[in-house]
């Protein structure tokens, strides 16, 4: 390097630590790209474990809908309408 009025050594030990931290800066990068894309794929899954919850407790409540509209008709009358049909 040309003389200045510093000491080499100093500039020496400046330049050796940007230059680490321009080597280490693809790796950070790297790291963080794969954080954000673990981040990203442990929320999907999660959303769709959670969808799936949502989606079997909807089926249940039609089922148990259905269920009582079954249990819920007068099944005298009918069996007296039926009865009157095929007798």
């Amino acid at each position: 390097m040309f003389p200045t009025l510093l000491n080499g050594q100093i500039t020496d030990a400046v330049t050796q630590a940007n230059v680490k931290v321009l080597g280490d800066a693809p790796a950070m990068a790297l790291g963080n790209l794969y954080v954000a894309t673990s981040q990203a794929l442990s929320n999907a899954a999660h959303n769709a474990t959670t969808a799936q919850q949502q989606a079997g407790i909807t089926a249940q409540a039609a089922t148990t809908s259905g269920v009582s509209t079954l249990l819920s008709l007068d099944t005298a009358s009918t069996g007296e309408a039926t009865q009157k049909i095929l007798g």
